[in-house]
């Protein structure tokens, strides 16, 4: 264990072998997840300094700002590291770039996929 890293205050992010981290939005308000996304040292600093979520992504190699094409923009409420250092939860204003408030607005069922009420 690395007291500093583990205990003290200050950032010091472990990035995986492809300098990633994982990153958990939730809604502000509700608790619910909305995504899961990786972020880069870039997309960190970005997210930080400007309240806006950045992520990185690993399909297309390209630091990527939520919702910059859609018009569906992640608001940072809260943001924070885990205990190691190696996983941040991002506490945000919705919605999913589709429009709907969760990334997560489909089920998988045996005949398929169907849609999750908001209030579910």
């Amino acid at each position: 264990m690395d007291d500093a890293r583990d205990k003290g205050l200050a950032l010091n992010p472990k990035y995986d072998g492809d300098g990633l981290i994982t990153a958990v939005v939730t809604d502000d308000q509700s608790g619910d997840v909305l995504m899961v996304a990786h972020m880069n040292a870039q997309a960190l600093g970005l997210t930080i300094e400007t309240g806006l979520a950045h992520f990185w992504s690993r399909s297309r190699q390209a630091l990527w700002k939520k919702g910059e094409t859609s018009g569906h923009m992640l608001e940072v409420r809260d943001l924070r590291i885990d205990c190691d250092q190696d996983a941040v939860w991002i506490k945000a204003v919705p919605p999913c770039h589709t429009g709907a408030r969760s990334c997560f607005f489909r089920r998988i069922g045996q005949d398929g996929l169907s849609s999750v009420d908001a209030a579910d």
